[in-house]
């Protein structure tokens, strides 16, 4: 087994489970991660640094899903909250109701949504989520407090607060 294999190999569960979150359909998943790895493979000359690999290949599935999208609009399908969702990923009282927890991330912002996600589905650093967004640290941070504090505030018992 070659070092790109081994690396692909480590983070294809990941790649597969943010190819789901993005799309929402489990075929269309694959053929995105089928996408992103065949780019990757073609330009594996690119890499620099191995410890990059993870950022590099979730930023080319962002990537080869926006050209989806560019070329068509697709239906969206809904897909089993439980595949999609670790009960560990908010520990809160009120998140029992993973297809409500699911509607909440998904009525979120494009831009809190998407850091959000890539931090609690995929656990990536703020660090390596400003890279793959291309977007300041300071940015992400501040994304990712609002996105937490409107989950919380959605999912909050009427008359409390988060």
């Amino acid at each position: 087994m070659n070092e790109f294999e081994r690396h692909v190999n480590a983070h294809l569960a990941d790649l597969r489970r943010y190819a789901a979150w993005l799309c929402g359909d489990r075929h269309l998943a694959e053929d995105l991660v089928q996408e992103t790895l065949l780019r990757a493979w073609r330009s594996q000359g690119q890499l620099r640094e191995a410890g990059a690999f993870k950022g590099w290949l979730i930023t080319t599935l962002r990537r080869e899903h926006a050209r989806v999208y560019e070329r068509k609009r697709l239906e969206r399908v809904e897909t089993e909250p439980d595949a999609l969702i670790d009960g560990a990923l908010f520990e809160h009282q009120y998140l029992a109701d993973r297809a409500l927890l699911r509607r909440h991330i998904e009525a979120l912002p494009p831009h809190y949504r998407e850091p959000l996600v890539l931090q609690a589905l995929l656990g990536h650093s703020v660090a390596e989520i400003a890279t793959i967004l291309e977007l300041p640290p300071s940015t992400i941070m501040t994304r990712l407090f609002r996105a937490r504090h409107r989950l919380l505030t959605a999912l909050a018992p009427p008359g409390t607060s988060p």
